[in-house]
């Protein structure tokens, strides 16, 4: 390569990371995006089976937010016999729900923790959200009838590592007991059974139906039909998410 011809391309290179330049520097005048704790902070309330688990993976991508699952950490912390998961495992398979405190503080070690909630949840619950100068944009019911519910959980089977959910007659794996993506093995709860999950519903009803009054009252309640296929409920989520 000759001088001339040499020189021509170093202009080039030149003029390709002048232009790179300009793009990077229009791009951090523009506005700041939005941390997932400005875009979206909301509850999903619902008995079990009525499809958190399917909604709440689809609005955390959605909308760019951190997901906290209780039941999930519950979970995590029986699986590690923690103090907290052995006190949990015995009320859960007693189909009994956990004290508010224990909840709360759970919730606030996740939001204090967790890698994704470093961006960015009832009285106790405001008045943690009030310490950090946060609130909440709402709160979504998930409503269906409990006999529907029982159909659901009693056939339901989880992928433990992803948390993806399958049901025997609904929802069937493609393989036996195997989940679709990694082919590993699928598990059924240990509280998944029509005992366990009478009491569990009868104690969501008891204790749940205040808290559900206390959002009604601030103005930030929103109910479901959670009994419609998990499109028609999704679109009905993002309606309320985005005309917060």
């Amino acid at each position: 390569m000759g001088a001339s011809e040499e020189l021509e391309y170093l202009k080039g290179l030149v003029a390709q990371l002048n232009r790179k330049i300009d793009t990077l520097e229009a791009k951090s005048k523009g506005p700041a995006a939005p941390t997932p704790a400005q875009q979206l902070r909301t509850i999903l309330v619902g008995p079990p089976g009525a499809g958190k688990g399917t909604q709440a993976p689809r609005i955390r991508d959605e909308f760019c937010v951190c997901h906290l699952a209780t039941g999930d950490m519950l979970r995590e912390q029986v699986a590690a016999k923690t103090p907290l998961g052995v006190q949990a495992k015995k009320i859960m398979e007693q189909g009994g729900l956990l004290p508010d405190e224990i909840m709360v503080n759970m919730i606030k070690n996740e939001l204090d923790n967790n890698k994704d909630c470093k961006n960015g949840f009832a009285q106790k619950l405001d008045g943690m959200l009030e310490d950090r100068k946060e609130k909440l944009d709402s709160v979504v019911q998930l409503q269906i009838d409990d006999q529907l519910l029982i159909s659901r959980i009693t056939g339901r089977l989880i992928h433990p590592g992803s948390g993806r959910t399958y049901h025997r007659e609904f929802h069937p794996p493609k393989k036996p007991m195997k989940d679709d993506v990694t082919g590993e093995p699928l598990i059924q709860r240990s509280d998944d059974n029509v005992e366990t999950l009478t009491k569990r519903l009868t104690a969501f009803h008891s204790q749940t139906g205040p808290v559900v009054d206390y959002y009604k009252a601030k103005g930030l309640w929103h109910g479901i039909d959670a009994a419609q296929s998990p499109t028609v409920v999704w679109d009905n989520l993002k309606k309320i998410f985005v005309s917060k």
